[in-house]
């Protein structure tokens, strides 16, 4: 098995539409998918340019643990970004790369407090994975959502079982 690295934002769920609205805005502006309707567990109706599964089918996150998304998202071209897409023969389109599936999982599970819910952004390749560590852009991109979508926390995770990195984080209340 590759590597699996991931960022994960721990927030509240009255701010899980608005952190999905921001995500949107990292794909790329053409859409090849038809979009994707998300009913989250407290009814608020999110449309976006992803797929679940890779259908676009609706998808009503109500009474379900977990819901994952396929993403397809892009992201500033730093120095490890570039070299990632001129391995990869990527285009470099308006100053970002647009890198492949970024899978999301949304967890609405009691195990961490029914308070909050964690958008966990795992790469597809263990290529990814190394670039996910690797960039400054894509580690700020990440950061920047949480801060913008009143996160709580968001982690870093090579999933290897060592303690996840604190990349920003208020004290829940």
């Amino acid at each position: 098995m590759g590597l699996t690295y991931s960022y994960g934002i721990y927030l509240r769920p009255e701010n899980a539409a608005r952190a999905l609205n921001k995500v949107a805005q990292l794909a790329p502006p053409e859409r090849r998918v038809p979009p994707l309707a998300v009913t989250l567990p407290g009814g608020e109706r999110v449309v976006l340019p992803f797929t679940s599964g890779f259908e676009s089918e609706p998808v009503d996150c109500t009474g379900k643990d977990r819901v994952t998304l396929d993403t397809s998202l892009m992201f500033p071209a730093d120095e490890a970004v570039r070299a990632y897409a001129e391995a990869g023969g990527l285009p470099v389109e308006d100053g970002r790369v647009r890198i492949g599936y970024v899978y999301l999982d949304m967890y609405f599970l009691p195990f961490m407090s029914p308070r909050y819910v964690c958008l966990d952004f795992w790469a597809a390749t263990s290529r990814m994975s190394r670039l996910f560590e690797a960039s400054g852009a894509i580690r700020e991109v990440f950061t920047d959502l949480a801060e913008t979508a009143g996160a709580v926390c968001c982690l870093f995770d090579t999933g290897d079982g060592a303690p996840e990195r604190v990349l920003r984080g208020t004290a829940p209340d």
